[in-house]
Order: C-alpha cells, then structure tokens, then sequence
C-alpha cells in the first residue's frame, strides 16, 4: 500500500498568522520570495500583516537616501497605519521624518539614529507621537533641546530616550546643559536614559535625578564633567544604576563602526531586487536593486508563479 502524503495547505493560515511567520525571514526573502510563492501569500506581504514592525536599521545605513527615503513610504504605507516599531537609520530630511509621524498612530518604539531631521519639524510634529514608550535619538546632531522639549510635552507615556553621542562631537565644546534641563523639566516618566557623550554638569544631572524619579538606569559614559558622590547616590537613589561617567575599557563604538565600514552599491548585501507589487511609484524604484554578480542565484528558496498550473514539471505540491 502506497504511504499517502499529506500537504499542508498553508493558504488556509490567516493573514496575521502568515505575516507572524514572514517576520522570521530577512527583508530580502519578505519582499522578493514570498510574493512569488501564491496569492495568498503575496496578498499577506503587500497588506499590513508583516509590516506592523520595521526594522531596516542596518540596511538604511548602507543605502543610498533616496532609495531609503522610498522604502520607507512603501513599507509604511503597507502597514495601513498598524505600524508599532519602527527602526531605521540616517533619515535625510525633514520630510520623511515628518512623513512617519502622520503614520504613527500606533507606534510605540522609534529608532532614528544617526538622522538630521531638524528642531523645527521634531517641534511641529511631536503631537502625532504621543503613543512612543521608546525612543533612540542617538547622534542625530540638527536636533537640540527645542526637539526634546517638543517630545516630552507630548510623549507623556515615554518610558526609555536615547539621545548618546559620538565622542569626536564633544571634543573642545564647552558645557550644554540644555538638552538634559529639558529632559529633567517634561520627561517625569523615564525609567532609562542613555546620554552617553554629553557636555553636561553635575547639576543638570542632578536635576534629572529630581525631575525623573522613576529613573531605573542613567548612562553617563564618557560625560566627563559629571562628578557623582557614590556613597550620596546609593543613600538616595537605592534603584539607580548608573553607567559612568568614566569609561573604564576603550569606547565601545556601538555600531557606528560597523556603519562606516567598506560597503557600497554595489555590495553584496544590497545584490537584489524586491517586488514591489502593485505600489503606486512602481516605476521609481526600478534599479534601486540589481544583482550584478548573480548573487540572486544563490537563494536555496525556489519558487514560481501563478495558480500552480506549472507546480508539477518543477516537483512542487499544487500551490495553496
């Protein structure tokens, strides 16, 4: 008696389900495999099921920024408004800055590192943020205290910001207690805060520390002027952990490093194209990928088109 085998018809899964499993591949395999696999599954990539977290912080910082400027309003505009993380980096303009806070309605974590969108936009647009618990505004060197002032008016549910800096930024600069008096005057919820690298003093730490009473950790690496009495902090601040300000090995550069290494166009990492569906601006992205060593030929994941007419010649089951 011949064993039976039985197919899994994946086309029965719900969207939300399927969109669960998709967020376990790279972007890559999400938006050029997957697509091509059967309806039900292009249906599942191009709706807002799989985009309700974003995270292309990596291939941002080695993209040119008109190519990531239109990768952001396609994924964005999928999520049709469920997007709950977002985490990119190197934002180049004010423009798509303020493009991601009209769509930000359900957004809790933001990761921005590395962007100059300015004060001015940051002010006009905090309003529309007011649902973030997670912020990282990480070496983004156009905003100041006017931007931070602006979110802790309205961010009132913010609970960790990240505002660390490069080294080289604090090299020969004098005191700038703004950002920190800022934070310590509207952010009264944070439980982290990272300022790794400011030029702050000791007194605008400390009025953090009277402004922010639910802090659990304040790093302070690298805040050189910052002189903390450990027995006093210990004494009135039992929970606080507290990084720095003394780095006590060589600066860990984050992945700033990383971000500055050899890569280019026509790298590896950026060897493919992506199906862009039925996206209104088609034609503008033709060429933002290309694989011009064939790397796209090394994908172990085969797949086809249409219905399943031609399932059987390429030893598929029929397609869900």
């Amino acid at each position: 008696m011949e064993e039976q085998i039985e197919f899994r018809h994946w086309d029965e899964l719900i969207p939300d389900a399927l969109g669960l499993i998709f967020s376990n591949l790279s972007l890559q395999e999400v938006l050029t495999v997957i697509p091509s696999v059967c309806k039900s599954w292009r249906k599942a990539v191009t709706g807002p099921y799989c985009w309700q977290e974003v995270d292309i912080e990596e291939w941002s910082s080695r993209c040119q920024p008109h190519h990531l400027d239109r990768m952001l309003r396609m994924l964005i505009t999928r999520s049709s408004g469920s997007l709950r993380k977002l985490c990119v980096s190197g934002l180049h303009n004010d423009s798509i800055f303020s493009f991601i806070t009209e769509n930000a309605g359900s957004l809790q974590t933001l990761r921005v590192r590395r962007s100059e969108m300015s004060d001015s936009v940051v002010e006009r647009t905090a309003g529309r943020l007011s649902t973030i618990t997670f912020l990282d505004l990480s070496y983004c060197g156009k905003i100041g205290a006017r931007a931070l002032e602006a979110i802790g008016r309205h961010c009132k549910l913010l609970v960790t910001l990240c505002r660390n800096m490069h080294p080289l930024d604090a090299t020969g600069k004098l005191l700038q207690d703004d950002e920190a008096n800022a934070i310590a005057t509207t952010m009264p919820r944070l439980k982290r805060l990272e300022m790794a690298y400011h030029l702050i003093s000791t007194g605008s730490v400390m009025n953090i520390l009277a402004g922010c009473p639910q802090l659990e950790l304040l790093d302070l690496r690298g805040c050189w002027d910052v002189k903390l009495d450990s027995q006093l902090m210990k004494e009135k601040f039992p929970k606080l952990k507290v990084l720095g300000p003394f780095v006590m090995d060589y600066y860990e550069m984050d992945d700033w490093d990383d971000d500055c290494s050899d890569y280019s166009d026509n790298s590896e990492y950026l060897a493919w194209e992506f199906e862009m569906g039925d996206y209104d601006d088609y034609d503008i992205y033709d060429g933002m990928w290309h694989d011009d060593e064939g790397r796209f030929e090394e994908l172990e994941l085969r797949f086809y088109e249409g219905n399943g007419e031609e399932a059987g010649i390429l030893g598929w089951p029929q397609s869900p």
